[in-house]
């Protein structure tokens, strides 16, 4: 095994890292999208530190194919947009850099300072960047060229434990940005590490700090849940560690009130993985029909409801509302949530006329069912 050395302020040569060559990684190149080699090619030839960072690495060292390739680099944002031209700077606070490749996007990201701590925006050292990350089986850099991994943390030996640490204080990590208690019981239901007792102790603890997260973050990382194919092994685990009743309050409160609701909101959980894993490119509202499903059977009698003296528009309204209500503080698209609503009305025998397309309003003729 290699070591990584790097000068301390004293400039003194000090142990930096451990180097895990091909031979004892077993990462296979055939596992890696080219275009993220192409990348890192391109990035070297231009003089620059070039790595695939985060769950990549994490997922390769497993023995799985990842789905997204994340690149970091010593460029700056303004230098890889030179380099690239199929690529776009994103963000505000902290640029980053998209590369497009048809369909595929990759995220190139500048190493990050501690300048501000794990949450600042200054560029810095991967020395430095290794600090900024979250957790350990996350922290590690992989270099396709020399099919090298650089661990500073001790990731390579925390995956082969299945154990998720933290990399930064556990004092802190949580309190800088609470969204990683959310990351936290992710990795450790989708890799099948565990959290340490400490680890998810400290989790219930500071789990009220997610009720200031804005419901944009909220939504993002709800998202990711439902379109993992996993979402039932991390809804439970969120369940457990008391993070759910902050992202989904509503079905939290029902969940502990009714056994009958919570048996079958789960179940439901499992027939979206299983919908997710063979519909890669289904719509966001067919998923959310799933989650939708138990709440909108049991807010009434259905069967009665269609005889009742309530047009179905109206129905539809009324429906949409509380369901839109049931999701809070998750803020999905419009058109998505109108998907589910119908298809759930239908289920329970009410047909809503389809929406007119954007053509079709500009016709004399009035809208049926309006939002």
């Amino acid at each position: 095994m290699l070591v990584r050395y790097s000068t301390d302020e004293k400039g003194k040569l000090v142990k930096k890292a451990l180097v895990y060559t091909k031979e004892e990684h077993c990462i296979k190149l055939d596992s890696i999208d080219p275009d993220a080699i192409y990348i890192i090619e391109c990035l070297k030839k231009n003089g620059f530190d070039s790595y695939i960072v985060g769950g990549a690495v994490r997922d390769l060292i497993g023995g799985r194919i990842p789905k997204d390739f994340d690149i970091v680099t010593d460029a700056t944002p303004s230098r890889i947009k030179k380099i690239f031209r199929n690529s776009r700077i994103i963000g505000k606070r902290f640029r980053l850099v998209h590369i497009f490749f048809g369909t595929k996007i990759f995220e190139v990201s500048t190493f990050r300072s501690t300048i501000d701590g794990s949450i600042g925006n200054a560029f810095g050292s991967m020395d430095e960047d290794v600090m900024r990350r979250d957790f350990t089986l996350n922290a590690l850099y992989y270099d396709p060229l020399k099919q090298q991994i650089i661990d500073y943390v001790g990731g390579v030996q925390d995956i082969k434990k299945g154990i998720v640490k933290p990399v930064i204080p556990i004092s802190r990590i949580f309190i800088e940005d609470p969204v990683r208690m959310l990351r936290a019981v992710k990795y450790g239901a989708t890799t099948g590490c565990k959290l340490p007792r400490s680890l998810k102790s400290k989790i219930r603890k500071s789990a009220l700090l997610l009720s200031p997260v804005s419901p944009s973050r909220l939504t993002e990382e709800f998202l990711k849940i439902i379109n993992s194919g996993n979402s039932y092994s991390i809804i439970s685990a969120a369940l457990d560690t008391d993070l759910y009743e902050y992202l989904q309050p509503a079905a939290s409160n029902l969940i502990l009130e009714n056994k009958k609701f919570a048996k079958s909101y789960l179940a439901n959980l499992k027939k979206l993985d299983e919908f997710v894993r063979k519909n890669h490119d289904s719509r966001l509202g067919e998923r959310l029909y799933f989650l939708l499903k138990d709440f909108v059977e049991q807010l009434t009698d259905w069967k009665l409801e269609t005889q009742s003296e309530y047009s179905v528009p109206e129905i539809y309204k009324r429906t949409w509302t509380v369901c839109r209500n049931f999701v809070l503080p998750i803020n999905p698209q419009r058109t998505e949530l109108d998907f589910a609503v119908r298809k759930l009305l239908q289920d329970a025998g009410i047909q809503v006329k389809p929406k007119r397309t954007k053509k079709s309003r500009k016709t004399p003729q009035s809208q049926e069912d309006s939002d």
